[in-house]
């Protein structure tokens, strides 16, 4: 198979892993009581879609590369900038997220091994490397898989929130959705440093500002949330 089709391959694989864990994690989470639930859902998809493509387009450019860039960080920026606008706009408090937690950690964790396997093609690579682990995507370079690295860390945490599902339920549906967003954007913050993409300044890249960004709004609600129950 071409590593396009690999990659097309693993992104259906993670939409159908992604709808089947999303149904099985609403036992302990309910859909948010949203009177426009379907159309919040809408504009939703439209931020993250939004998110993903403005992203993804500036690192190409700030590369010097061409063709249309997407990512799943940019996504869930976006996603989480229109969710927070609507809350704001009609009211709503409190987390509205949870449901999606488990669907994206295992989604992204099927999703970059289909990244993984469509090498140099994808532009998600990582820096050269001489750890034995390293993998030749082409041109004779052992580069860090840094597509595994964040694979096996949603992975990971797709068990955690699993185990806190089942037996948390109740901090899973309030505090879930910031857990995952903070972790996510720590995890992609470290793993940025093992990749060729264009510094902004220093050592850091557009995707470091836009996972800190996220890390910074993870703590900020959930320190609110606790002060708000003190």
């Amino acid at each position: 198979m071409s590593p396009l089709a690999l990659h097309s391959l693993f992104e259906g694989l993670a939409w159908i892993a992604a709808i089947a864990v999303g149904w099985w994690a609403r036992r302990y989470i309910d859909t948010p009581p949203l009177r426009r639930y379907p159309v919040y859902l809408l504009l939703l998809w439209l931020g993250a879609a939004t998110g993903a493509y403005a992203l993804g387009d500036l690192n190409l450019y700030l590369a010097g590369a061409q063709g249309t860039g997407r990512s799943i960080l940019g996504a869930i920026v976006g996603g989480i900038v229109v969710a927070e606008v609507y809350k704001a706009i009609f009211g709503i408090r409190g987390s509205t997220g949870a449901v999606f937690v488990l669907p994206l950690s295992v989604a992204i964790a099927i999703g970059r091994i289909g990244c993984f396997l469509a090498g140099l093609d994808d532009y998600t690579y990582g820096t050269s490397t001489s750890l034995p682990w390293g993998v030749d995507f082409g041109g004779g370079i052992h580069r860090h898989p840094v597509q595994l690295y964040e694979s096996l860390s949603m992975a990971g945490f797709a068990l955690f929130f699993v185990w806190l599902l089942r037996r948390r339920p109740k901090i899973a549906a309030v505090d879930g959705f910031y857990l995952f967003v903070g972790f996510y954007g720590a995890q992609r913050f470290v793993w940025e440093f093992l990749k060729p993409y264009p510094v902004i300044a220093g050592p850091v890249n557009l995707f470091h500002l836009a996972a800190g960004a996220l890390v910074l709004y993870a703590v900020f609600m959930l320190r609110r949330r606790k002060h708000a129950f003190a």
